[in-house]
């Protein structure tokens, strides 16, 4: 009963959301609004280069994570977290500190006619490095549960380290790989402290799903903010159902390979 209860009161304000969009017509309405498409269109657009970013310097680091332990490892882990519990507009103003026009690294960023806050750019860095410890987490798991004994095998094979990697050890990290990739997107999707204190909210250049919903709230237009939520809202849940099927597809694959 307790559980139910539980359940009611965590389900049922996105309920109430999505209902409310679905049923006045609103979502359908407002979906093909200008502004409305211009946030949608940013978001995707920048959460998709925000996952390249993450994959690319993460990828390395949850690899050595997984396989290695030296002195400082603990705090290191510690250090990577760290996004996951900051609060996110304490996180945008730490990258303003540090990449703004007059933040520790804003001379050089200048010197080299580099200018990040308020911009796209922004925007990607954000959100990067808010949900970049939820796939470093999810792909150091992956790595450290691939058997060493067919890495292995296959250097007896003649393969290359980086055929290894590429053949062997993401295949077999695939599943905790993508479930990391799907949470992080997700997070990155529904940044918003971060990115409204980093690169502002300028529509059509910074002005992402989450900050259309902050700003067409603000400016009175409800029924626009309730849409975007609901956008937001069955984006999230999609996630979620995806990333539990990911998992599932894992434990398949390890009762067929015992």
């Amino acid at each position: 009963m307790l559980s139910l209860v539980a359940a009611l009161v965590l389900g049922l304000p996105v309920v109430a959301l999505v209902a409310r969009a679905l049923l006045n017509g609103s979502l359908a309405a407002t979906a093909g609004m200008p502004v409305v498409l211009d946030a949608l269109a940013l978001s995707l657009v920048t959460t998709a280069a925000s996952l390249v970013l993450m994959v690319a310097l993460g990828t390395p680091l949850a690899l050595v994570m997984a396989r290695r332990r030296f002195p400082g490892s603990f705090l290191l882990e510690t250090v990577i977290d760290l996004p996951i519990v900051l609060p996110p507009s304490v996180a945008g103003l730490a990258l303003l500190l540090l990449l703004g026009r007059n933040g520790a690294l804003g001379a050089q960023l200048r010197a080299l006619g580099i200018e990040l806050p308020f911009t796209t750019a922004a925007v990607v860095i954000a959100q990067a490095f808010i949900a970049a410890p939820l796939f470093i987490r999810s792909a150091r798991t992956g790595f450290a549960s691939v058997d060493h004994d067919l890495e292995d095998a296959a250097r007896v094979d003649g393969a290359s380290e980086r055929a290894v990697f590429l053949r062997i050890t993401v295949p077999l990290a695939g599943s905790a790989l993508a479930a990391g990739l799907v949470m992080a997107w997700a997070r990155a999707l529904g940044e918003f402290g971060a990115t409204i204190m980093f690169a502002g909210n300028v529509e059509g250049h910074t002005q992402t799903l989450p900050l259309l919903v902050y700003s067409e709230f603000g400016a009175g237009n409800l029924e626009t903010s309730v849409a975007a939520g609901a956008i937001l809202a069955l984006a999230a849940f999609g996630v979620l159902v995806a990333v539990r099927l990911l998992h599932w597809g894992r434990v398949l694959d390890l009762r067929s390979i015992a």
